[in-house]
């Protein structure tokens, strides 16, 4: 009596179980989707960098700051590019002074070009007066040729004067110019020790404290903007052929739990990140939530395909991928479109079909 009691529970059993694992395809809207992490991040996020190393003196905005472009962020001293500016514009001064002061070398060679042309003005007058004498027989041969030497070398020595304060004026005009340069280039150095940003936004980290070592290898702030995120997410490389500009976004954050926000795709980065074999992406907020940080972080659903009314079957309802199990026994259906729990019929069944869930 006890066996025909357990056989009939037995099958009571399985006759609850099999009604309920039976169903029916059911036809709904259907949205294929590509899953992905997501962290917030602001637009045109970069670290500011010193040009030059040496102590950092003061910072000039505190973390959350909002600040302008071009306003300075940090100020470090070095005593050296101050040392040099100052020597540059003695060097300035002193080829300006050269150039064109009072005592400039120009003004001595201009004196000696007016001598020298005084006389040659004279020699010229005393060998054209023995020349003529000579025509007419007067003089000596002697006398002559000592009139004639000297109105040479007079002569040759005024081009040589002219062409000396050519030279001399080049050469102390190049010299201004080149200290110019330099002491143009130690301002830029001096002014190089004040970082600045480099774009209207908010300050989102110091790294730096008064009194600590800069140099060029280490940021010194961290700046982005105050009003526009990024939403950054990691593709997966099977998946990233799927990704085009503009496609929907579904987002959901830990800081907003509950909340769906919407988003578009906006970027996407061509090169794959070697380490975790995933593809950065970019997307915008089309309706922000209020409050925003750098770092929080959260999931997305980046929409890749939609349709409404089809078939679908749960996907735990499939069998070698393309099979379902009937009253009839096994039969083979054609998909479409997925998501993470149904899948779209498009031949092989119907609405009015049971399926039953493999075992």
């Amino acid at each position: 009596m006890k066996k025909y009691i357990l056989i009939i529970a037995v099958l009571s059993l399985w006759s609850c179980q099999t009604k309920t694992d039976k169903i029916q395809p059911t036809e709904q809207n259907l949205t294929q989707s590509v899953y992905t992490s997501v962290t917030i991040q602001p637009d045109s996020l970069y670290q500011a960098y010193a040009i030059v190393a040496g102590i950092l003196d003061k910072n000039f905005v505190e973390e959350g700051d909002v600040i302008k472009k071009n306003q300075a962020i940090s100020q470090i001293i070095n005593n050296t590019p101050v040392l040099n500016t100052q020597n540059a514009k003695l060097s300035l001064d002193l080829a300006n002074e050269n150039y064109n002061g009072s005592a400039a070398i120009l003004f001595g060679i201009k004196d000696e070009i007016e001598a020298a042309n005084l006389k040659c003005k004279n020699d010229s007058i005393n060998f054209f007066r023995q020349q003529n004498l000579w025509k007419q027989s007067i003089g000596s041969k002697a006398e002559f040729d000592a009139k004639q030497l000297s109105y040479q070398l007079s002569k040759n020595n005024l081009t040589l004067l002219k062409n000396k304060y050519n030279q001399t004026k080049n050469q102390l005009n190049t010299s201004v110019k080149q200290a110019q340069n330099n002491y143009q280039t130690s301002l830029i150095s001096t002014k190089d020790f004040t970082v600045k940003s480099a774009i209207n936004g908010k300050v989102y980290a110091l790294y730096k404290e008064s009194g600590e070592l800069v140099n060029t290898m280490e940021p010194i702030a961290s700046i982005g903007s105050a009003t526009t995120f990024i939403i950054e997410m990691l593709v997966d490389e099977v998946d990233i052929v799927k990704i085009v500009k503009n496609q929907d976004v579904l987002i959901t954050l830990d800081a907003y739990a509950g909340k769906v926000l919407e988003g578009k795709v906006f970027k996407i980065y061509p090169k794959k990140d070697e380490r975790n074999q995933t593809f950065k992406v970019e997307a915008v907020f089309v309706n922000p939530p209020e409050v925003l940080y750098p770092g929080l972080s959260g999931e997305a659903n980046i929409v890749i395909s939609k349709k409404d009314n089809v078939l679908t079957i749960p996907k735990n309802y499939l069998i070698n991928n393309n099979q379902v199990k009937t009253e009839g026994g096994l039969v083979t259906i054609a998909t479409g479109l997925e998501n993470m729990e149904f899948i779209e019929v498009t031949s092989g069944i119907t609405k009015d079909t049971y399926i039953y869930k493999p075992e």
